[in-house]
Order: structure tokens, then sequence, then C-alpha cells
């Protein structure tokens, strides 16, 4: 696996700005199309250009694995159809208070797990839309974890205080190997600073070497 170095709108945090799936990446139009198209080229995956509630923060407020994409109900209508006309599976808009999907959320094409604060309700929907097992459950202690950790269907990269417990959970959920690391010079908040598929992975501009190395090994492996 070839890991790429880049930054969104100026920040090395390109997970809060993107998220890409097997066969996606949703860049928002605030970065330069030309830019835009090149990470989606590096990740082998169809460019979808928008912004989600008219915000850059797309990979914070959305969240997708291969079957589906769950979307705050604070989407614009012309944003939400421009991802239905590029994304052929599932589309939710949720009707709940919560808008950070991405943060909420992690998921690959085989499981996910979910901020443990979800209702029941809530939890069967972001089940239905993915097409997987979505289990609520905590990485390092912490409910948020689309931002803990990145999923692929190769590999999963968490916080480096996960317990061995949620290890051992991530694992059995997502069905490929977890280990620990950071990014952009040590953040533990992973899912912020990298985005990934099966392909490639894109990090944050200030990763490091020895992140970078981690990152391969982990969501190269299989």
């Amino acid at each position: 696996m070839t890991v790429y170095l880049s930054s969104i709108v100026g920040s090395a945090s390109i997970g809060v700005y993107s998220l890409a799936t097997e066969n996606i990446v949703i860049i928002p139009v605030m970065v330069p199309q030309k830019k835009a198209q090149e990470i989606a080229d590096w990740l082998q995956a169809k460019l979808i250009y928008t912004s989600i509630s008219g915000s850059v923060l797309v990979g914070a407020l959305a969240c997708a694995n291969s079957n589906g994409i769950l979307l705050p109900n604070s989407i614009h209508n012309e944003e939400l159809e421009r991802i239905k006309t590029c994304f052929t599976g599932n589309v939710t808009v949720m009707e709940t208070k919560k808008t950070a999907y991405g943060n909420l959320v992690l998921a690959n094409d085989n499981g996910a797990v979910v901020d443990p604060r979800f209702k029941e309700k809530e939890i069967k929907q972001i089940s239905e839309t993915l097409g997987v097992e979505a289990v609520p459950t905590e990485i390092a202690r912490l409910p948020y974890v689309g931002s803990l950790a990145v999923a692929t269907n190769k590999g999963v990269l968490a916080h480096p205080l996960v317990t061995s417990e949620e290890k051992k959970t991530l694992e059995k959920i997502f069905r490929v190997p977890v280990d620990v690391g950071t990014i952009n010079c040590g953040i533990p908040y992973v899912g912020t600073g990298l985005i990934a598929n099966s392909h490639a992975a894109v990090a944050g501009s200030m990763t490091t070497g020895p992140e970078l190395f981690i990152i391969e090994h982990t969501l190269g492996t299989l």
C-alpha cells in the first residue's frame, strides 16, 4: 500500500474534511478540483465533489462504506442530490439532533461500531444503511469512535490507548487485524488526520516517517 501525504484547506486534519470508501471519496468544493481529483486518483475512487450542510467538514459530518452513506439532517437538497447522483448505495439522512456522524460511527464493509449514546432505533437505522451489524462500543474508553480510528477492509488503525477488550471487539466486528498508532506528529485521534481504503491511504502532511510505517503496515495487510 502507498501512503500519500497531503493537506486540505491548509490543514493536516484531512480526515475532518474528507472521507473515503472502497469506491468513492467525498471532498468539499472549497478544495481546488484538480487537487480533489488527485486524491481520488490516489485512492482509485470516484470523486464526489460537494460540501455537506454548506460546510467543509465532510469527514466529520458523514460516514460511509461501500453499501451506504449516513448524512446529517442539515444537509442541503442540492448536496444530497449530488451524492445520490454519484453513489449507488443507500443514502440515509438521519433524523436526529446529532450531526457529526463521521465522528460517531466507524465502518468498513464487514461491520460498524457506533457511539454507545445512540438509541436502539438509531443503531438499527445505521446498520440497515451500511448493510452491516452495528455495535455500540468505545475506543480508548471514549465514545466518539469515528475520530478515534480508521477502518478499511484490510485493517484498523486505532487510538494508542485502546483497551485489550475494545481491540478484541474491533477485530470481531471488522474481521481484520487491529493495531495502534498516531497521526500528524503524535495526534492519537487517528480519524482526524487519515483517510484510506484497500488501495491506498492519504495522511495529514505533518505525519512522520515512523507513523507512516505503522499506517502502511496496519492498513496494507492481508
